[in-house]
């Protein structure tokens, strides 16, 4: 699907997933409104692309999210295209977890997705038309030991994007909730600053552009989730088949 002239708006747009999807929609020709809390990181992203407009955004503000998504739509125009990349990672025992940073990890990845879909869903609607993607993650759907935190807050975009696409199927918008496993980003960068599940590291590791390449795959399809990486496939259907499994290699590979 070609994307000249349309507009995207990307959350997360100073790093990682964000970033990557940014670039590559500018270069289709669309332009791209990025919001994000790291200025410097979004400078970056948009270098000399004038196609790439900064929003500095604390999106777990609904407030502020609505406020700049009616700027966009005023200034930019209609929205056409909405990815959700916007995260935070940090890895460990629950308890051993400030509760404050559990809370935030809950109030930026789930949180910040219900914010922008309630900012920017009902004016697509109206117009039948438009994409929305959700980034969740292999670990809303294979928890493991010391990712507490961010599998929790994944598992609720899963849960949330299969009740929104089921509420609004019917509007013409195209829904994809992308899970992948461990991707050569900065916020994987992040979570190996707190501690390294074992499980997760000894499994594949994709490119930003082989998750975009499976979203896109996801839209054109009109499948609601995309499941990128041969691995991520095979622990979706042994999460599903074999639970107790799972827990098994969990703790020998943890160690507790």
């Amino acid at each position: 699907m070609s994307f000249a002239g349309k507009v995207a708006v990307i959350t997360g747009g100073g790093s990682g997933m964000g970033q990557a999807w940014a670039r590559r929609l500018a270069a289709q020709g669309a332009t791209v409104a990025i919001l994000d809390v790291n200025e410097a990181g979004m400078a970056e992203t948009a270098g000399s692309e004038s196609r790439i407009k900064p929003y500095k955004l604390d999106i777990t503000d609904a407030d502020a999210v609505a406020r700049v998504f009616a700027d966009i739509e005023a200034n930019l125009g209609p929205v056409d295209r909405v990815a959700n990349a916007a995260a935070i990672m940090p890895f460990g025992r629950l308890l051993e977890e400030d509760p404050k940073l559990t809370t935030k990890v809950m109030a930026i990845n789930y949180g910040g997705l219900v914010n922008v879909a309630t900012a920017s869903l009902p004016n697509m609607i109206a117009r039948g038309s438009g994409d929305f993607v959700s980034f969740s993650s292999m670990t809303g759907i294979v928890p493991g030991l010391l990712m507490g935190a961010y599998a929790s807050s994944k598992a609720a975009v899963q849960f949330y994007t299969e009740i929104l696409y089921h509420e609004n199927r019917n509007s013409g918008l195209r829904f994809c909730c992308v899970c992948p496993p461990a991707v050569k980003t900065a916020l994987w960068q992040q979570a190996e600053a707190t501690v390294v599940p074992k499980l997760p590291s000894k499994g594949e590791t994709l490119t930003p552009d082989m998750v975009i390449d499976d979203i896109e795959r996801c839209l054109d399809r009109g499948k609601l989730f995309a499941y990128p990486g041969k691995q991520t496939r095979m622990g979706v259907v042994m999460r599903r088949l074999f639970p107790g499994l799972i827990w098994r290699v969990s703790h020998d590979a943890e160690g507790f």
